[in-house]
């Protein structure tokens, strides 16, 4: 054995057999493939929800969880926080016939989110009341920019806004931005958990809270625009460093279309632009689509008809593809369907506070076309949209007519708290990198 060592020859055979050895082990005990990485994000469930409403004294707040509607009476002005498992809903909608407060107002509970926008009418316009609560037990910070006409008027203000453990904030924006005749806000948590809501009592009559509106994008789709008489008027904000030209498009019960002589609407960089788009649509139920080079933010504002004005906002939203369901809902409700890029169908059901749940029906949305579907219910119910097939957005409005006016109240159709979108995730040393 020890000639054999010494022998460089055999020395050599036995570095082969060892590292044949250690291969082999290798080989055998090598982890499987990797799986291929999803291209984009992929669709998951939702484990648990935190919903924030406004406190009003005296209100019910709906609640729904699927298949049941149940509901509660605020005893007291302090926010409405509700938890459950995904899929939970919860709103309340008000209605007052006289006074300086006359009209129908809906309000969606929202979740705590990192960033929030807001679009709407300004507090030279009437009293513009922004909501933050901090529904958790840790302290929260957040900044608030109120963007304007004229470009960004909230300066420091609004920054580094201190939220204690289930405290509660109103913020007049009068005090951030009194002379803003329209105006988008965003409010940017900076740590901890904070929920956004915000009410606009208007000088020239009605009153309703602002819907959450979707993020800067490069399209952005504003559904739910009711038909009937009174002004329809969109707001578009460039939150960007550059001016940016937005392409808008209406897409009305008969058509899509360019609007003549709005085909095309010029936002200076960090400022709001009003457009009034009533003959545009020419009174029928309708969407907006905007396209532009650099991402931008839209809401709208609906004018009821009559002696007394009641005032509704909708604004920009993502197609219906996790669902959206309503808990609030009462007499006069509809629902506005939208299909973009080819024909579109989803599946509508109504859940009463009392009884059972409605079956469920389908509701086919031609391609390019607005649909109104009117609802039977007349108490309390929720209203629960599965998506079928095509890209469809949608809206929910509730009217009532008096002799002083019409009152109305709109809101989008906001993605369903059951589904969420999980983003790609990597391994990377960054995540930990300072």
């Amino acid at each position: 054995m020890k000639a054999f060592v010494e022998n460089r020859f055999g020395l050599l055979v036995l570095v082969v057999v060892a590292l044949s050895a250690l291969y082999g082990v290798a080989f055998v005990t090598r982890p499987a493939p990797a799986q291929p990485r999803a291209e984009g994000p992929r669709k998951v469930a939702v484990e648990s929800v935190t919903a924030v409403c406004p406190g009003a004294k005296g209100t019910q707040v709906n609640v729904y969880l699927p298949g049941r509607l149940s509901h509660e009476v605020m005893k007291n002005a302090d926010p409405y926080v509700t938890n459950g498992p995904g899929a939970l809903e919860a709103g309340y909608t008000t209605r007052v016939t006289s006074g300086a407060l006359r009209g129908l107002s809906g309000v969606r509970c929202t979740e705590p989110a990192p960033v929030a926008w807001l679009v709407g009418p300004g507090p030279a316009e009437g009293d513009v009341l922004l909501h933050l609560t901090n529904a958790d037990k840790s302290p929260a910070q957040a900044d608030v920019e109120v963007y304007a006409a004229e470009g960004p008027v909230s300066g420091d203000k609004g920054r580094g806004l201190e939220i204690a453990p289930g405290e509660h904030k109103e913020i007049d924006l009068r005090t951030l931005a009194p002379s803003a005749d329209i105006m988008a806000v965003s409010v940017t948590t900076v740590f901890g958990r904070v929920a956004v809501a915000a009410r606009a009592s208007m000088r020239a009559g009605g009153v309703d809270w602002l819907p959450l509106a979707a993020p800067p994008a490069t399209r952005v789709v504003v559904p739910g625009i009711p038909g009937g008489g009174g002004r329809r008027e969109l707001l578009v904000a460039a939150p960007g460093k550059s001016d940016v030209s937005v392409q808008v498009k209406a897409v009305s019960q008969d058509a899509e279309y360019a609007m003549k002589g709005r085909e095309t609407v010029d936002v200076p960089a960090g400022s709001v632009v009003a457009v009034d788009v009533t003959t545009g649509i020419g009174g029928e139920s309708a969407a907006l689509v905007l396209t532009a080079p650099a991402p931008v933010v839209a809401g709208l504002v609906v004018v009821g008809t009559g002696q007394r004005q009641d005032v509704a906002f909708t604004a920009g939203t993502p197609a219906l593809d996790l669902g959206s369901a309503v808990a609030g809902n009462g007499a006069g409700t509809r629902l506005l369907f939208t299909a973009l890029g080819g024909p579109g169908e989803v599946r509508v059901q109504e859940v009463p506070a009392k009884g059972a749940a409605g079956k469920p029906f389908a509701v086919t949305v031609p391609a390019g076309r607005t649909k109104d579907v009117r609802l039977r219910g007349k108490g309390d119910f929720a209203v629960v949209v599965t998506p079928v097939s095509g890209q469809v957005y949608g809206g929910r409005v509730i009217e009532e007519r008096q002799k002083s006016g019409l009152l109305v109240t709109a809101q989008p159709l906001a993605p369903a708290r059951m589904w969420t979108m999980l983003p790609v995730l990597t391994d990377s040393a960054r995540v930990v990198a300072p």
